[in-house]
């Protein structure tokens, strides 16, 4: 299946300089080695053919002829993949510094340099000149057959196909990128997805650092691939020394990468997802802005040369790729740990601000001892101290209920106690069954009514309470119910303000387990431990009755694993990702945890919550965004509540 997932590889040929025969040999076994790995498009260094250091054996007739008879040589073994090579070519008496565009046997058409470098250690304006506007064909003699070929020339080349439209090839040489105005800049924004960029640079102490981070960012301000092949340690060491510095970046990732020195071919591979960076641009509404803005001033009328090159088969190839089972959360730990500390300080940030703006004299929780009003509770304290207000105005109210267990009451007690919070409780059961005799429901049917009765008396008790203490009710509920709509309208779904509104289940998890590795160096033993406890305990909304003291409802036999809906959400919302390649993706994710029945099965429940629930979310309290996903109504997803699932659900079937 296509999901727009393309292999690529950059490499860097055993040069031998000014020996374009050895060279062109050593080209053609990388060209087979990226084959070998099912590599669709490989990547060669600048003047790979000829060597970069010939300095003014360029002006060699000698060289010049050699170079471009390998060039013919080295596309008879293209077959099936796409191959960009350098090489110095002339036309019309001037010398060009190109990349050449093989595929299937042909030369499809050649990029010159744009920026000739004539500085420092570098002098090739002594032998070759920028690319012209005028020239748009070039003939190449071919000594084997003895006939000329004319083929496209310029830098106004893109090469994709009707077919496979999502990956669109444009080309930079080395210096291109390096420059002020780089001329993928103006290629991107005219249809390239990758940018493959021939080079030679050098190396110099922090050079490759530098180098690393202007492939990154420039992958990422281009919203595309961008591949750099580096010329090695067969360069001429003369005066420079190079050494294989390959990279492979995607919006702004680095893929893959051949360190300096590392390997002496630098051989490296990489799947890109072409459909994703597209699906970016479109997001992106400044990029197409970009584009319209361009078009005033520049040429973005680029010639497209069709190029056969064939997306990835996934259900044949494992992704070379990472594709984290939690999206949401950096796998490594010390990344992690950062990462948990900003989005509490966000968190902390957009609720201090909303107290100070309400002159708010308290904030009313609703303390469960689960996750989600822990970690509300956990940040409203940040955020009082860090407005120097006493946490004596934090109001944690337990409402015992038919369903509270002694374990999830006592980590409530608890929890309040040790953080020298106001503690209250109100025990709603008396509420609820006077409630039920006046709409005539009887308590031994547990059904949606029994249940809803419960969350909707705790949320009117907390609003009442912060009426009286002239405060806010915080809201506790976060991304992942919010996106299977697993909250009690006008119940648990409103509050005055939403702390966890953009935070999913799998994050809250290690939010709370931050606070607990923070509590513990702290000397805050017992709170630590109440945490660790919270942390153990099965997430569950505690409406029905318990089964031998321990919690009967568990949220994830019914709506199934958070870890597998953050999933699904993060990629349907943050990648408009379909159902299938959502689906795709899940089974190497999650390889050895769930089976394939159970992924599907999940996935088409979220699909069908997530459609039907959207009328819980057109209505949200405000609370702040902390990641790339939210689901506000007024900022990142507006959606008619009476859209219809019916496509998405088709694609699964």
């Amino acid at each position: 299946m296509n999901f727009g997932f393309y292999r690529v590889a950059c490499a860097t040929n055993d040069t031998v300089v000014a020996n374009c025969s050895h060279n062109a040999s050593s080209i053609i076994e990388l060209i087979t080695k990226a084959k070998e790995n099912n590599a669709a498009f490989l990547l060669l260094p600048e003047l790979a053919i000829s060597a970069y250091t010939c300095s003014d054996l360029f002006l060699q007739e000698t060289l010049l002829q050699n170079a471009q008879t390998e060039l013919f040589n080295i596309a008879k073994y293209t077959d099936g993949i796409c191959c960009v090579v350098g090489l110095p070519l002339k036309a019309n008496g001037m010398l060009f510094n190109c990349a050449a565009v093989l595929s299937n046997g042909s030369i499809l058409g050649i990029v010159p340099k744009t920026y000739i470098p004539n500085y420092a250690e570098f002098y090739e304006m002594r032998h070759f000149l920028g690319a012209v506007s005028s020239l748009k064909n070039i003939e190449i003699f071919n000594s084997q057959t003895g006939a000329c070929i004319s083929v496209p020339f310029g830098t106004d080349l893109l090469f994709t196909s009707c077919k496979n439209a999502d990956f669109v090839l444009g080309i930079e040489i080395c210096e291109d990128l390096w420059s002020v105005t780089p001329p993928s800049v103006q290629v991107a924004l005219a249809g390239a997805t990758v940018i493959a960029n021939c080079s030679a640079s050098n190396e110099i102490i922090g050079k490759a650092s530098y180098r690393r981070m202007l492939v990154q960012s420039h992958s990422a301000r281009l919203l595309s691939a961008y591949l750099y092949a580096d010329a090695g340690t067969g360069e001429s060491t003369t005066d420079l020394v190079f050494a294989a510095h390959n990279l492979i970046a995607e919006n702004g990732t680095i893929l893959a990468e051949a360190a300096p020195f590392e390997k002496t071919d630098g051989f490296i591979i990489a799947d890109i997802d072409c459909q994703a960076l597209l699906h970016e641009r479109q997001r992106t509404t400044t990029f197409g802005q970009c584009y319209k803005n361009a078009e005033k001033t520049e040429n973005l009328n680029y010639r497209r040369i069709e190029l056969k090159i064939k997306p990835l088969d996934t259900q044949s190839n494992r992704l070379l790729r990472i594709i984290p089972q939690l999206p949401f959360i950096p796998q490594d730990k010390n990344n992690r740990a950062e990462r948990c500390r900003q989005v509490i300080e966000l968190q902390t940030a957009g609720l201090a601000k909303r107290l100070k703006h309400t002159h708010a004299k308290s904030a009313v929780i609703g303390l469960s001892g689960g996750l989600d009003s822990t970690l509300a509770l956990l940040v409203t304290v940040n955020a009082f101290k860090k407005l120097g207000i006493d946490l004596s105005g934090i109001c944690a109210v337990t409402m015992p209920c038919f369903g509270t267990t002694k374990r999830t009451y006592n980590n409530a007690v608890e929890l309040a106690n040790s953080l020298n919070v106001t503690l209250k409780e109100i025990n709603i059961k008396a509420a609820v069954l006077q409630h039920f005799a006046d709409i005539g429901h009887d308590e031994n049917i547990h059904d949606v009514t029994y249940e809803n009765c419960q969350a909707r008396e705790r949320t009117q008790v907390l609003m009442d309470i912060a009426n009286q203490t002239g405060g806010l009710v915080i809201g506790t509920g976060d991304l992942s119910e919010l996106a299977l709509g697993w909250a009690t309208y006008n119940g648990d779904h409103m509050s005055m303000y939403g702390v966890n509104v953009s935070i999913p289940k799998t994050l809250v998890k290690h939010l709370v387990s931050w606070f607990a590795d923070d509590f513990a160096t702290a000397g805050m033993q017992k709170a630590s431990e109440t945490l660790i406890d919270i942390l153990d305990t099965p997430v569950s909304p505690e409406l029905l009755p318990p089964k031998d003291g321990e919690i009967a409802q568990k949220t994830e036999d019914i709506v199934g694993p958070y870890e597998l809906h953050d999933f699904y959400l993060y990629y349907l919302l943050r990648w408009g990702f379909t159902p299938k390649k959502i689906f795709a993706l899940a089974k190497q994710a999650f390889e050895g945890v769930y089976d394939t029945a159970t992924i599907e099965k999940w996935l088409k429940i979220f699909c069908r919550r997530f459609f039907a629930q959207q009328f819980k979310r057109s209505c949200l309290p405000d609370g702040a965004k902390v990641g790339t996903v939210s689901l506000s109504p007024r900022g990142d997803w507006r959606m008619p509540s009476d859209a219809d699932s019916a496509q998405w659900l088709a694609q699964l079937e």
